[in-house]
C-alpha cells in the first residue's frame, strides 16, 4: 500500500519541459564550430607532408612544384633550422631524380650556409644502379664535398643480392661517409621478423667488405617501430620533416628535416641534413 501511494504522488508531480537552445545561441555555437574546424584544418594543411611522411604515406621523393605560400612556408622553415644549429655541418642527398646537377655552381643554402657533403643514391635493389650515380659521384669529390653513398633497400627482395649490388657498384675510400642503408618500406610478401633478419643481413655483408658499420637511414616512425630496438648499434640517419621537430634527438647522428631545400646548381627541389654534432665530431664520422 504505501508503495502505491508513493507512485500515485509521484506520477502527479508535474515534469518541467527541457529548454530549447535559442536561435542566438545556435548560431553562437555553429559559428565557434566552425572557426576550431578552420584552425584544425589550417593546421593540418601546412604540417601536411611532416604528418603523411611520419605516417609512412609518402616517401622522400617529391614533386618538384610548390606553390608561393607553400615555398614561402618552406623556406621559413629551412632558415629556422639552420640558423639554430649554426655550429653544426650541412649537406643534403641526391639521386637520378635532380636530373643532371651543376656540381660546381653549389655553395651555400639562403646565401649563408654551406653544404660541405652529400649522400648519393647508390643502388636499389638487388639490380638497380641510379643512372646519374657514376657522374655524381666524381663531380661531387672534385668539387671538394664529402661523399657518402646509399643503397635503397627493397623489402621483397634478396638482402644478399642487394648487398652484391651495392658493394660491385661503389667504391669507397679514406674520407668517405660509411655506406648507408636506406629503408622506407614495409614488405608485402614476409612478415617484419623475416625483414630484420634480411636488413641484417646486407648490414653484415657490407660491413664485412667495407670493414666499416653501416648508418642506417629511415622515417622517424619507421625507426621507432621496427628499428630503434634491435639495430641500435648502428647510427641512425633520421628523416623527420614536422614542422614543430626543432632539433635531431641525441641518438641520431644526421637529421634531414626538409625535403623541399633549394640549392644553386640544382634543378627542382633536393634533400638537407644537419649533422648532430660539431664539425670534429663530424669528421671523426667519415672513414678513416
Amino acid at each position: 500500500m504505501a508503495i502505491r501511494k508513493a507512485a500515485t504522488s509521484y506520477n502527479k508531480k508535474k515534469i518541467k519541459p527541457k529548454s530549447k537552445p535559442s536561435i542566438f545561441r545556435k548560431i553562437i555555437l555553429w559559428f565557434f564550430s566552425m572557426f576550431i574546424i578552420a584552425i584544425v584544418g589550417s593546421g593540418a594543411y601546412h604540417f601536411r607532408d611532416g604528418l603523411l611522411y611520419y605516417l609512412g604515406f609518402k616517401t622522400n621523393k617529391n614533386s618538384n612544384e610548390l606553390s608561393q605560400k607553400d615555398r614561402k612556408i618552406a623556406d621559413v622553415r629551412i632558415y629556422e633550422v639552420l640558423s639554430t644549429h649554426e655550429n653544426s655541418v650541412f649537406g643534403f642527398d641526391v639521386s637520378e631524380y635532380q636530373g643532371r646537377i651543376k656540381w660546381d655552381e653549389i655553395g651555400k643554402v639562403e646565401d649563408t650556409f654551406e653544404l660541405s657533403f652529400v649522400f648519393i643514391r647508390a643502388t636499389a635493389g638487388g639490380n638497380r644502379v641510379d643512372k646519374k650515380f657514376k657522374r655524381n659521384w666524381r663531380e661531387a669529390k672534385n668539387n671538394n664535398f664529402i661523399c657518402g653513398a646509399y643503397h635503397y633497400y627493397r623489402p621483397n627482395e634478396n638482402s644478399i643480392a642487394q648487398a652484391d649490388n651495392f658493394i660491385k657498384t661503389v667504391t669507397l675510400n679514406k674520407g668517405d661517409f660509411p655506406p648507408v642503408l636506406d629503408i622506407e618500406k614495409l614488405p608485402k610478401t614476409q612478415s617484419i621478423d623475416s625483414l630484420k633478419v634480411g636488413l641484417r643481413r646486407w648490414l653484415n655483408k657490407v660491413e664485412k667488405h667495407y670493414k666499416v658499420k653501416p648508418i642506417i637511414y629511415s622515417g622517424e616512425s619507421y625507426y621507432t617501430d621496427f628499428l630503434k630496438d634491435e639495430f641500435s648499434d648502428y647510427p641512425f640517419w633520421i628523416a623527420n620533416y614536422n614542422l614543430w621537430k626543432k632539433k635531431p634527438e641525441k641518438g641520431w647522428l644526421m637529421w634531414q628535416f626538409t625535403e623541399k631545400g633549394k640549392v644553386e646548381g640544382i634543378n627542382g627541389m633536393v634533400d638537407l641534413n644537419v649533422f648532430n654534432g660539431n664539425f670534429v665530431k663530424f669528421i671523426s664520422n667519415v672513414n678513416p
